[in-house]
């Protein structure tokens, strides 16, 4: 074999990071940290009902500061929570903490400037985060705010079916739907969190303590720092790689296959990886995060994308052969050289797709033992073809596949009952609708698999 032709090093396992849970922990204690030293300063003129409330907001700042961090693109931020899509997922969670923050600041705080400049800013501030807030939760709330309840679910689709709020819904999808719309919308946070920040500065009420002020400025800096990083220098730095759409390939009745050829020098990646995709279609620019579907080898970069989106429903009526495109990345630590030699892989429809690029490497990357794919689908399965033809060519690679239609939904015990090894034994690697991995992760750990060998693919964040 050639030196052209080796894979490309993968980690072993053994020096993979321990930042799953090390991200979310350090900025649990930064938090904690935080208001410690507050409480221990304490407010120069003893009111404590006050100092509360400007307590919770200084830990909205500092909150809302970390996520901006989190979105910096820095490759560093990306090994810290292993994975640029947990990156993501926290970024969200400690937004809306950080908003919830804001309630206690505003009913025990009482600030001197209330009505000046700093009322103002204190206004656009909270006004500002909020309605992105709404904004952002309101297409996926249902998982977002599973505590809703039933009741309260049922109701809201009644209000929905109604035909003026019809058209009301459909006044708001035009007016602020789409991607683009809501990514550019989404980029002013960082002017809302200064807002918020300056405000706390003229409002300071609880500024008679060097120790309180500089804390708040460390706090509030740093997220505007990292904020004008990335909309001024970030974008500078992105790897951009130029490619041209070569084919465009339906697959099912709600599926297609993007295949891209090189412009220039490819991207490099591994099998399992995903990347930001720029595409030229009749309707404008797009752009969108997108698994890898391909092997790093192949003569075309190819995406599986589901029609789910407004672009992505029409993608094969926007994108044609010949159009330009830009990939940006790779992104994400889904990889399974990080698993022990017996592994059980799961995909739940368009779940497969990280699974596909692995498959598909497997001549210049073979399966580190013997695994077990389990592909959950309704329906004849995409690509069932290609994927038993590959497990064919592949001894160490098993292939069951699972039509929900017929068989009902695939559950762990059904995985676990045709397994003989000690579940101590297993890597399992999940890519799949949220609730499907959630039920399979809690039935794994509790048959013995170890959380540190349990490792899932957050596609649902894009």
């Amino acid at each position: 074999m050639s030196v052209a032709d080796r894979s490309p090093a993968y980690p072993t396992r053994s020096l993979m990071p321990p930042a799953r849970r090390l991200g979310p922990l350090s900025v649990g204690l930064v938090a904690v940290a935080f208001a410690v030293v507050w409480v221990v300063a304490g407010p120069p003129d003893g009111r404590w009902l006050s100092f509360a409330g400007q307590l919770a907001g200084a830990e909205a700042v500092l909150l809302m500061a970390i996520a901006m961090v989190l979105i910096s693109l820095l490759p560093a931020v990306e090994v810290w929570f292993d994975g640029i899509d947990r990156a993501a997922i926290w970024h969200r969670r400690l937004s809306v903490t950080g908003l919830a923050l804001l309630a206690p600041h505003v009913l025990f705080s009482s600030g001197e400037d209330g009505g000046g400049i700093g009322g103002l800013l204190a206004q656009v501030g909270v006004w500002g985060l909020l309605a992105l807030a709404a904004w952002a939760i309101a297409p996926r709330w249902r998982t977002m705010l599973p505590w809703i309840g039933p009741h309260l679910a049922r109701a809201a689709d009644r209000v929905a079916a109604h035909p003026a709020m019809r058209r009301v819904l459909a006044a708001g999808r035009w007016i602020f739907g789409g991607y683009e719309r809501w990514r550019a919308l989404h980029r002013l946070t960082g002017l809302f969190l200064a807002a918020a920040f300056v405000h706390g500065l003229l409002d300071g009420t609880m500024f008679g303590s060097p120790v309180l002020r500089w804390t708040y400025l460390v706090a509030g800096g740093t997220g505007l720092a990292f904020y004008v990083y990335r909309e001024t220098v970030a974008r500078h730095l992105t790897a951009l790689h130029d490619y041209q759409v070569a084919k465009v390939t339906p697959v099912g009745a709600n599926l297609t296959e993007i295949s891209l050829a090189p412009v220039g020098r490819p991207i490099t990646f591994t099998p399992g990886q995903f990347a930001m995709l720029f595409l030229e279609t009749g309707a404008g620019w797009r752009r969108h995060p997108f698994t890898i579907s391909s092997a790093p080898r192949d003569r075309f970069l190819r995406f599986t994308i589901k029609a789910l989106g407004d672009d992505t429903t029409r993608m094969q009526t926007l994108v044609r052969p010949g159009m330009p495109a830009v990939v940006g990345g790779p992104h994400g630590r889904f990889d399974r050289a990080r698993g022990t030699d017996r592994q059980i892989w799961i995909a739940g429809g368009i779940g497969i797709t990280p699974f596909l690029s692995w498959l598909r490497a497997l001549d210049r990357h073979a399966a580190p033992g013997t695994v077990d794919l389990f592909y959950s689908t309704q329906g004849v399965p995409p690509f069932a073809g290609e994927i038993t033809a590959i497990a064919e060519a592949h001894p160490t690679v098993r292939v069951h596949l699972h039509d929900t239609s017929a068989h009902g939904y695939l559950t762990p015990d059904a995985v676990l009952a045709t397994l003989d090894e000690d579940p101590r034994r297993l890597s399992v690697f999940l890519c799949g609708p949220k609730a499907m991995v959630d039920g399979f992760v809690r039935r794994f750990r509790q048959a013995g698999v170890r959380s540190r060998d349990i490792h899932r693919e957050h596609f649902d964040w894009r």
